[in-house]
């Protein structure tokens, strides 16, 4: 049976802002230029490139969604357009894995 979820916590995929979390059932380690996530309660592992990576590490720092985005644009040679796009695809894919939580009410 899976656990209750928080009506505040939305797994919908976020156009703008709101906080990410990671999900308590889910560890993450770092290897080289990647993190590989390991969802404990599904036994599912997955592994993050270098900007997956980057987008997993800004979030575990607390990092809300506007922020992240704010970041990854500085640090990477992307169009603001296309990186809006990207992030709401990739955290679109992991709240469908119940990777990470967004709640929108921040």
């Amino acid at each position: 049976m899976p656990a209750e979820r928080d009506p505040a916590v939305s797994t919908d995929s976020p156009s703008k802002g709101g906080q990410v979390r990671a999900d308590p059932d889910v560890v993450a380690q770092r290897l080289g230029d990647e993190v590989v996530v390991v969802h404990l309660r599904t036994n599912e592992i997955f592994i993050l490139n270098r900007t997956g990576a980057r987008f997993w590490e800004l979030v575990e720092s607390g990092s809300d969604l506007d922020s992240v985005r704010e970041k990854m644009l500085a640090e990477f040679d992307v169009e603001e357009t296309e990186l809006a796009a990207e992030l709401e695809d990739f955290v679109a894919h992991l709240s469908r894995a119940e990777l990470i939580n967004v709640d929108h009410s921040s």
